[in-house]
């Protein structure tokens, strides 16, 4: 398979492929030309790495995850550990955005939005004491 035909069943830009090539996440073959040649190894890597991506996963952690993948005498716990400090982190996240939201949805409702210059949000973000 040529870079377009991986990349449209990988479900991913040409420019990630390459790039994942570039980081050696993936080592296609060279046909005599130069062109890469993707093997159905590759196709395979490539939508581990798409999905895995799309879960947040960073490339270090995707990095991880594919060894173990590929490696018959992982632990399960390894992979767990990884997904599990994922999540962690995600929660965390989603905590932050969730104050942020609380914050922002305070301003938004004690500001009048009509013509006078007073504005609460505007306000807050000067001095942060909301």
């Amino acid at each position: 398979m040529n870079i377009g035909d991986v990349a449209q069943k990988a479900g991913l830009p040409p420019k990630t492929i390459r790039y994942y090539e570039d980081i050696g996440l993936i080592t296609p073959l060279r046909d005599t030309n130069g062109y890469r040649v993707f093997r159905e190894s590759d196709l395979h890597k490539l939508a581990f790495l798409g999905r895995a991506r799309a879960l947040g996963f960073t490339i270090e952690d995707c990095r991880t995850l594919l060894a173990l993948y590929e490696d018959d005498t992982r632990a399960s716990a390894d992979v767990k550990d990884l997904a599990q400090a994922h999540l962690a982190k995600i929660e965390d996240k989603i905590a932050h955005l969730e104050s942020m939201r609380r914050t922002l949805s305070d301003l938004v409702k004690s500001c009048a939005g009509d013509n006078r210059p007073d504005c609460p949000i505007l306000s807050d973000l000067a001095t942060g004491q909301h």
